[in-house]
């Protein structure tokens, strides 16, 4: 079993902590991504793991053996570094089979693994190649076939794709994934970009200054954030934020954003929100779910209009930016259906998809 578990996990630099005491479970080959700002503490979980980092305090177990002291070299795992660390003297293969020599593995196992290793990463008519005959791409995919032939308990990514351009950091996620479909092993996997963890991971673990914001599925993470940071961080664009009221509206709740604009509250979320009238609140609202106004017979869909102050064609969308009391908000449209700059618009809010967050702790109501 490739199962790895943190308990109590603490990092420590002179006076600073780097990691603050966290605690996660991750499952036999289950692919976990960590993602955060730089400086929360991803990379340094990252390395304790691998054992390149001394341990403050806590314990780390791969499978039912705690490996705090345990050589790096002898803890059965992998690691794929930012920079692809390729030896420019050797070929593909010699690079791709450097490890193993080390370790006295039989040539003819040798080179099996190489062969099996380079076939599930399109990269056989390369093993002559040196690094620097080479694309980015090409040396990302060598230093994961370095890991591969290892054969590990279980892969460490560090940023592996921050040093490619846009387009080949799409197609190596793509590929990433692929790859651990067709190898099942536990992976963990650092990046600081929230669309790479979304869609690579099984599950997502948001940290901010050394310590774990939540942990679930990329679905979770986008539809039921817990803290302000997780519902800013994950989705793209991120997520509004305008400071609100609760306010009593008639039979039921409201949310007032400003002297002209009070929006219904659903009467299923009432009683959640109840206890909070007349509280200063921040309503937060993904752009996708505040769109041009549209034909609608849901109760929680409510129309309202701004002046729209700024566009940004994206192409199959335009991002429509307008302020509410002070506030720079992004919507999502259809482009034929936008007015011009300086013009009022009306706009559609999905009540359904909103959240209310309590200022003085952060943490989504």
């Amino acid at each position: 079993m490739a199962q790895i578990l943190l308990k109590d996990l603490r990092k420590t630099y002179d006076q600073t902590e780097a990691v603050r005491g966290i605690n996660l479970d991750i499952e036999h080959n289950e692919f976990v991504v960590l993602v955060g700002p730089s400086g929360c503490g991803k990379t340094t979980t990252l390395r304790m793991i691998a054992g390149l980092e001394e341990i403050t305090d806590g314990v780390i177990l791969i499978g039912d053996r705690v490996i705090n002291n345990v050589p790096p070299k002898d803890r059965d795992i992998a690691m794929v570094f930012q920079n692809y660390a390729l030896y420019p003297h050797m070929t593909v293969e010699e690079n791709m089979s450097f490890g193993l020599r080390l370790r006295k593995v039989p040539r003819d196992e040798i080179g099996r693994r190489v062969s099996h290793a380079a076939g599930i990463l399109n990269i056989g008519e390369l093993l002559q190649r040196r690094p620097k005959q080479l694309s980015g791409g090409q040396r990302q995919r060598v230093a994961m076939g370095r890991a591969i032939v290892r054969n590990p308990q279980a892969f460490l990514f560090d940023e592996p794709l921050s040093n490619l351009d846009a387009k080949l950091r799409v197609q190596m996620r793509t590929e990433i994934k692929k790859i651990h479909q067709r190898v099942q092993t536990t992976v963990v996997y650092v990046t600081h970009d929230q669309v790479e963890a979304m869609t690579l991971a099984d599950r997502i673990v948001v940290m901010n200054h050394g310590i774990i914001e939540q942990v679930g599925t990329p679905q979770e993470m986008y539809e039921a954030p817990l803290t302000r940071f997780v519902a800013g961080f994950i989705g793209s664009p991120a997520m509004n934020f305008i400071p609100c009221r609760v306010v009593n509206a008639g039979s039921g709740l409201g949310v007032r954003l400003s002297d002209d604009i009070t929006l219904a509250l659903p009467d299923v979320q009432a009683d959640r929100y109840r206890g909070h009238v007349d509280r200063p609140l921040i309503f937060g609202i993904r752009p996708e779910h505040m769109t041009e106004q549209r034909q609608h017979t849901n109760a929680q869909q409510i129309d309202f209009s701004c002046t729209v102050s700024v566009l940004e064609p994206m192409g199959v969308d335009t991002m429509v930016f307008v302020e509410i009391d002070g506030t720079e908000v992004t919507a999502r449209a259809a482009p034929r259906s936008v007015s011009p700059v300086g013009a009022e618009m009306a706009f559609t809010i999905d009540m359904n998809n909103m959240h209310l967050i309590d200022p003085e702790t952060d943490r989504v109501i």
